[in-house]
């Protein structure tokens, strides 16, 4: 994630070299279309099967250690898997890595780099802890002023300036001191040391920083959907002031709560579309969502149906262009999160919102092996799922791993 638009320009070019050359030259306000996906269906997207999720309710409660980690650690996937492509245009894409575009991994000493992305979703997981150990109800709000301090723990993690702190053990995992393309709304919202909220918003921005960190919020409040929306807004808030970058946020937590009680996909998203409802600024939000479904269920070209939704910088467009892939392809987390990643915009924020859904609907046990096997910090976001599932009381050393200043 991060607050930069990336490149739309010409695709009249010859080479990788000139590729690179026309990105840094060419505007983002130029439109870009390219010729071989215009009028035909071709790649990898139109070899997916379409298919409608019925809207049967599966009532199979998720609620266990498996489908944790398959949130958490599928969202770093999918992050890990968007994130060499992130600021390429999808013809960059399918120059660099053929047709059917990035498909597996690309790999930094053995290990998939992660990005702010999940960095800042471990960091929600801290504060969530951290708030539940001081006290916890499924039917009342954490103390976002803990969260928000989880945050400022992330900022530090951004300047060298800093070394490691006492803050409980996330704050101490020295893979996460590790710039990877932070959000300028994010960091510069930090820095400013002044928490927003819904009623007094720090800015206007629409950015995709808040709904991209905010799974945790479900897996832990996942018998109360309504405060796991609500808590998934707020936490997004705290950086980001416009209801197209908070409410989608509330959407993502409150899809993984649904999931977690054991209701499917197409469940999952429309009680959680009658949540958003009930809130002000949602007409972006839900339009986006609405559009998303209608394509879902249609026999459009994925490439063109994402193209539709938007690029993912903004908030409504990530989680829009998300719950298109994984309506599309609700079984197969592999294509869900391939089609994620494959288009002109923020990749590693659409695969992220994609692997920590999906994730949390199948299971860790549904992910390739050889990407569960791959990710940075792997060991270190299974440990937090753990957490997550337990009762707060019952996490050891909690006061030592999660102390609250």
């Amino acid at each position: 994630m991060i607050s930069v638009l990336p490149f739309k320009g010409s695709y009249n070019i010859k080479n990788k070299n000139e590729i690179k050359s026309q990105e840094k030259k060419t505007t983002c306000d130029e439109q870009a279309k390219p010729f071989d996906l215009n009028e035909s269906l071709n790649g990898y997207y139109s070899r997916i099967e379409i298919k409608r999720v019925e809207p049967v309710s599966s009532d199979i409660l998720k609620h266990t250690i498996n489908n944790y980690k398959g949130c958490l650690l599928g969202g770093a996937i999918g992050d890990a898997l968007g994130w060499p492509v992130e600021f390429s245009s999808l013809y960059s894409i399918l120059y660099e890595y053929g047709e059917d575009g990035i498909v597996d991994l690309q790999k930094n000493n053995n290990k998939a780099e992660i990005t702010d992305d999940t960095q800042m979703t471990i960091f929600t997981a801290d504060g969530l802890l951290k708030s539940a150990i001081k006290n916890f109800n499924q039917d009342k709000m954490p103390d976002m002023s803990i969260i928000y301090n989880s945050y400022q723990n992330w900022l530090r993690t951004q300047d060298y300036r800093y070394a490691k702190n006492s803050n409980g053990w996330i704050a101490n995992i020295p893979e996460l001191y590790a710039r990877r393309a932070p959000g300028t709304t994010c960091t510069g919202s930090l820095e400013g040391q002044i928490p927003g909220s819904i009623e007094n918003p720090i800015n206007f921005s629409r950015g995709c920083g808040g709904v991209m960190r905010v799974a945790p919020v479900g897996l832990m409040y996942y018998k109360n959907p309504k405060i796991a929306f609500e808590v998934g807004a707020r936490c997004a808030a705290l950086t980001h002031g416009s209801p197209s970058a908070y409410l989608p946020a509330g959407v993502h937590s409150c899809i993984i709560a649904n999931i977690i009680q054991g209701k499917n996909i197409g469940e999952a998203i429309d009680n959680s579309i009658e949540i958003l409802k009930t809130y002000q600024g949602n007409e972006d939000t839900l339009t986006l969502i609405e559009k998303a479904k209608k394509m879902a269920y249609s026999s459009i070209d994925p490439r063109k149906a994402i193209k539709k939704l938007g690029e993912g910088w903004y908030g409504d467009e990530a989680i829009a262009i998300a719950l298109y892939c994984v309506l599309k392809s609700p079984e197969d987390f592999e294509k869900a999160l391939i089609m994620a990643v494959n288009h002109d915009g923020d990749s590693d924020s659409t695969g992220a919102i994609v692997g920590n859904i999906l994730g949390a609907y199948l299971g860790v046990d549904k992910i390739p092996a050889k990407w569960r096997n791959s990710v940075e910090l792997a060991p270190n976001i299974e440990q937090l799922a753990k957490d997550l599932y337990a009762k707060p009381k019952e996490i050891k050393n909690a006061q030592e791993r999660y102390p609250i200043f």
